[in-house]
């Protein structure tokens, strides 16, 4: 794509980031956020900041949100909708409730707008060094437009399907990330209570049949792996409090279609205590501190054994 004006609406820890990729592709970002101090620091990463949705989209060839739930992303496009450049491509990179990104898509194409749903897996660090991965739902035609813009700001850009399918495709890793880490967790608190080294689980582990990204990129044990988070007193990649509105998001799907995702449930209930706990603004490893906070309880209140 050749340079491009593009409205940007959200400007957190994602969008910020994101933001910034694109200016540096050499496009022309027009960013809006309701906070002031994201705004501020989109401006010193060459965004320009606008006052409104309204604004953003205007005269906008793309407009990209990034925005916390559906509610405000169908809030958002109501307002952006009406001020939107005829032709203009609409991306959300939102994490969204499949209905509430169908409906998105819906709300574009009654007023005659291309749409795409696309959220993205690789967390903050990801968003920073521009390798995010996006899953992308809707047609092949606003696909193959997307891609160029997308570049930028990702390593793979993947057309999942139809409209809401990137959110599908969203739901479902995250699933499989979220049980995975807790088996991890566990796996290491149960190796350290029977002797086991953590380095030595770790040298197993991660080239036999337990090997997964939770256990070799984000493994939730310090100083096994450069890029964990644990390595920074879990300050987060991917907070804990996301992965829990990401597992409620597929039980909830689950629950439409009638699948038995039994092991999503229940993942969704350990993330849910370890949040009640105090654990949603760290990164969602840590989850093994509640793992190993509650096997000592165990131990505490089991019976001494009797002669």
């Amino acid at each position: 794509m050749t340079m491009a004006v593009i409205g940007f609406i959200g400007l957190g820890h994602m969008g910020g980031p994101m933001s910034a990729n694109l200016v540096q592709a050499g496009h022309v970002v027009r960013g809006f956020d309701l906070g002031a101090e994201a705004l501020e620091a989109a401006r010193a990463n060459g965004v320009t900041p606008v006052a409104s949705a309204a604004e953003a989209a205007a005269g906008a060839e793309a407009v990209i949100t990034m925005l916390p739930g559906g509610k405000q992303l169908l809030d958002c496009y109501e307002q952006l909708l009406p001020a939107a450049e005829p032709g203009a491509l609409l991306v959300d990179s939102s994490t969204v409730d499949v209905a509430d990104a169908r409906a998105a898509h819906a709300l574009a194409g009654s007023s005659g707008f291309g749409s795409l749903d696309a959220p993205v897996s690789g967390g903050t660090a990801g968003a920073e060094a521009g390798t995010l991965t996006f899953m992308v739902g809707g047609s092949e035609e606003h696909f193959h437009r997307a891609e160029a813009l997308l570049e930028p700001m990702a390593r793979k850009v993947i057309h999942c399907g139809g409209p809401g399918h990137g959110q599908v495709t969203k739901m479902c890793n995250n699933l499989i990330l979220g049980a995975s880490m807790i088996a991890v967790g566990e796996a290491f608190v149960l190796g350290e209570r029977l002797g086991l080294s953590n380095q030595a689980l770790y040298d197993v582990a991660s080239i036999s049949t337990g090997q997964c990204w939770a256990l070799t990129t984000n493994c939730p044990v310090p100083d096994l792996v450069e890029s964990s988070r644990a390595n920074h007193d879990y300050e987060p990649g991917f907070a804990a409090a996301l992965m829990l509105k990401d597992l409620r998001l597929a039980e909830s799907a689950a629950r439409q279609s009638g699948t038995d995702a039994a092991l999503g449930q229940l993942a969704t209930e350990l993330y849910q205590r370890f949040n009640d706990e105090g654990g949603g603004g760290y990164d969602f490893g840590a989850i093994i501190r509640s793992i190993r906070e509650r096997s000592d309880q165990l131990t505490a209140e089991r019976p001494e054994p009797t002669g």
